[in-house]
């Protein structure tokens, strides 16, 4: 466990990091159609890339929220390899062995495409066993970073169960990637992926769960998406330096952070509170620097457009209500 001074000087790394490299090309980012090479090595060279083994949410949040500040195109491929490297830590097969020390140290990077297990009705992807594994049939959108990953940390229903696997990240005959075009954040390399009998090895499998027990815990996990706002609000702050507009944002991160992970209704409040605080200050930044803001070479017209992403990034149905709850109010 880190103490808090090491906690501290992490946090510190990665904000001079947002600083220095990821602000300074945030709009080359945005306009390049995928996250220059550089942006994610550099991060990987800082160490970053393993922090989901070590680190506890709350560390990770803030860290994410300093890197969201500095670009959240890059950012956002970066976060979903957390999710594959604490599948591989975590798991007691053998995927351990083969990937979880290359995903800790960057030198493999890995993606998530999970989103579709969380929408109502008939399951988007399932998964059925075979001799030596399984076969996945269906489709997952949402799977960030295409190109720039060498495995996907996947999930299918089999049943009442869910399955996850580290599938490579790449197209063959029985995968398939389809480019999602982004008002924002495109270059991510976002894809929609298309399973046609894809076998996956017994070796790659992560784990298999009860699918209501995951869903009942992912409800756990609510803050750490909300860090994204953070980071586009604080990037907001910093350029309009308003003292009203920062203090206001320290009180949205304190609500959020002194939430009970359990408490997924308060939860779901204050993330709608987030996204909406950064939509104000990506809106106030816009009205400060008038006309130019509607200029690709602004950094308020990519804030705005952060903003709006944020608002639907991880949004569940409750987010979604309490967002509207107070748009509408």
């Amino acid at each position: 466990m880190m103490d808090t001074a090491d906690i501290q000087e992490l946090v510190a790394q990665a904000q001079d990091i947002a600083d220095d490299v990821l602000f300074p090309r945030a709009l080359e980012a945005d306009a390049a159609g995928t996250v220059p090479e550089y942006q994610l090595q550099c991060i990987a060279d800082g160490g970053f890339y393993g922090i989901s083994t070590y680190c506890d949410a709350a560390t990770i949040a803030k860290v994410i929220e300093a890197f969201a500040s500095g670009c959240l195109t890059t950012t956002f491929v970066y976060t979903q390899h957390l999710g594959a490297a604490a599948a591989a830590h975590t798991s007691d097969g053998p995927v351990r062995i083969e990937l979880a020390a290359d995903l800790a140290g960057g030198k493999k990077r890995g993606g998530v495409a999970f989103a579709h297990m969380l929408r109502p009705g008939t399951p988007m992807t399932t998964t059925e066993p075979v001799d030596g594994g399984w076969v996945m049939n269906g489709s997952a959108p949402w799977v960030t970073g295409w190109g720039h990953i060498d495995v996907v940390h996947a999930a299918a229903r089999h049943g009442d169960d869910i399955v996850w696997a580290l599938i490579d990240a790449t197209d063959s005959a029985t995968l398939h990637s389809e480019h999602v075009a982004f008002a924002v954040v495109d270059s991510t390399q976002t894809k929609v992926l298309e399973y046609r009998d894809h076998f996956v090895p017994e070796s790659r499998i992560t784990k298999v769960e009860n699918y209501d027990e995951w869903r009942s815990r992912y409800r756990l996990g609510l803050r750490t998406n909300g860090s994204l706002a953070l980071g586009v609000a604080k990037r907001c702050c910093d350029l309009l330096d308003n003292d009203a507009l920062t203090t206001r944002l320290d009180t949205v991160r304190d609500t959020l952070d002194s939430i009970a992970p359990a408490d997924a209704d308060a939860m779901s409040t204050a993330r709608a509170q987030a996204s909406l605080f950064a939509m104000q200050a990506a809106t106030a930044l816009v009205a400060k620097t008038g006309g130019t803001s509607v200029m690709m070479t602004e950094h308020a017209q990519r804030l705005v457009r952060e903003a709006m992403f944020v608002m639907v990034q991880g949004q569940t149905p409750a987010i979604k209500a309490a967002m509207l709850e107070q748009l509408t109010a």
